[in-house]
C-alpha cells in the first residue's frame, strides 16, 4: 500500500464523501465556471490538506465528527485552490502537477476571476453557516500568505534575507495554510481555544519542515518535481545559501552572490554555486533544522492518547521530511 493511501485509511469513507460534497461546493449556474472548476477537481494532487483537517479532528475528539469538519476542509480546498490559480498568472506558469493551468488553457483574465470565485465561495460557505471561527483561521492564513509572497519579492531584489527573514517568510508562505487546516480540524469539533492554537502550532511546525525539505531538493539530483537549481535560477534566497553566505569569506561572498544575481541563467555556474553550498557544510546544517521543526511536531502528537488518527499524523509528519518529491 502506498504511504499516501496508508496514511488516508483511518479516514476514507469521509474522504470519500468529501469529495462529493467539494464539488457540490463549487456548483455555480455559470457554465464556464462549471467547466472550468470540473477541469480543477479532476486534477487534485494528493488532498493533504483536507486529510489534515480530518486527522487532527478525529484524534481530539476520540473520533467524533461534525458537519463543521466537512465546510472546514471543504473552505480550506476552495481557499487553497484559489492562491494556486492565482499564483500561476503572477508566475506567468502554464503548467501545474503536469497539467496545463488554467491561465494556460483560459487565459489570465478568466483565471484572476476564477480565483475571486472561488476565494468568495469559500468565505460565503463560512459565513452563511457561522462558522466565524473557521473563518478566522482561514483569513489569517490568507492574510500572511500575501504578506509572506510580497516579503520574499522585496528580498528577492537586494538578496539580503537573513536567517530569521527566511523562516519568517516560509512560515507565512507555506506554513500557515498547513497551520490552518489542523486549527480548523480542533475548532470543527469543539475544541477549546487553546487545544486550537496547540494544533495550530502543530501543523505551522509541519509547514516549515515541508518547505525546507522543498528548498533541500533544489541541491540534490532525485527525479523530482521541479529541476535542480531552479531556486538558484529564480533568484531564491534559501536556507543552505543563507547558510553558505554566512560562512565564507567576503571575496567567496561577493562571487555567491554576483552569481545568484547576474549568472543564474548560466548550467555551469548554477552547478558550481550548488557545489559551493554543500561544501560549506549548507545541507548538512538545513537538514539539522528540518529535523528539528519534525521534532517539536511529533512532541505535540505524544501529548495525545494513541489512536489510528495519531499513527496516520506521526506518519504524515516523517512522510513530509522523507518524501522523495
Amino acid at each position: 500500500m502506498k504511504l499516501v493511501e496508508q496514511i488516508k485509511q483511518p479516514i476514507l469513507e469521509e474522504m470519500e464523501l468529501f469529495e462529493s460534497k467539494f464539488r457540490e461546493a463549487m456548483a455555480t449556474k455559470v457554465p464556464l465556471l462549471n467547466r472550468i472548476t470540473h477541469y480543477i477537481v479532476r486534477r487534485k494532487g494528493k488532498q493533504m490538506r483536507p486529510m489534515f483537517v480530518f486527522l487532527v479532528a478525529k484524534m481530539v475528539s476520540n473520533g467524533k465528527f461534525d458537519e463543521r469538519t466537512y465546510r472546514g476542509a471543504s473552505i480550506i480546498e476552495l481557499i487553497h485552490t484559489a492562491t494556486l490559480v492565482h499564483d500561476d498568472v503572477v508566475d506567468d506558469s502554464n503548467r501545474r502537477r503536469g497539467f496545463f493551468s488554467i491561465n494556460a488553457l483560459w487565459k489570465n483574465k478568466i483565471a484572476v476571476l476564477v480565483g475571486d470565485f472561488l476565494l468568495s465561495k469559500g468565505l460565503l460557505l463560512s459565513i452563511d453557516n457561522n462558522d466565524f471561527d473557521i473563518l478566522k483561521l482561514i483569513s489569517v492564513a490568507v492574510r500572511e500568505m500575501s504578506e509572506g509572497e510580497l516579503l520574499q519579492i522585496e528580498k528577492a531584489r537586494k538578496l539580503d534575507i537573513t536567517e530569521a527573514i527566511y523562516f519568517e517568510i516560509i512560515r507565512q508562505k507555506t506554513a500557515t495554510l498547513i497551520a490552518a487546516c489542523c486549527g480548523i480540524g480542533a475548532a470543527s469539533v469543539g475544541s477549546p481555544i487553546e487545544e486550537v492554537e496547540k494544533m495550530r502550532l502543530f501543523g505551522e511546525l509541519i509547514g516549515i519542515a515541508f518547505q525546507i525539505k522543498d528548498d533541500l531538493f533544489d541541491y540534490t539530483d532525485a527525479k523530482i518535481g521541479k529541476p535542480t537549481g531552479i531556486d538558484i535560477k529564480e533568484q531564491k534566497m534559501t536556507l543552505p545559501l543563507i547558510f553558505a553566505l554566512n560562512n565564507c569569506s567576503n571575496k567567496e561572498k561577493k562571487w555567491l552572490i554576483n552569481s545568484v544575481k547576474n549568472h543564474n541563467k548560466n548550467k555551469q555556474r548554477v552547478k558550481e554555486v550548488i557545489a559551493f553550498v554543500k561544501e560549506k557544510g549548507g545541507i548538512e546544517y538545513t537538514t539539522t533544522k528540518m529535523k528539528e521543526y519534525q521534532s517539536k511536531a511529533l512532541e505535540i502528537l505524544e501529548t495525545y492518547p494513541s489512536s489510528t488518527y495519531k499513527n496516520s499524523l506521526r506518519t504524515m509528519v516523517n512522510y513530509v521530511i522523507e518524501r522523495k518529491i
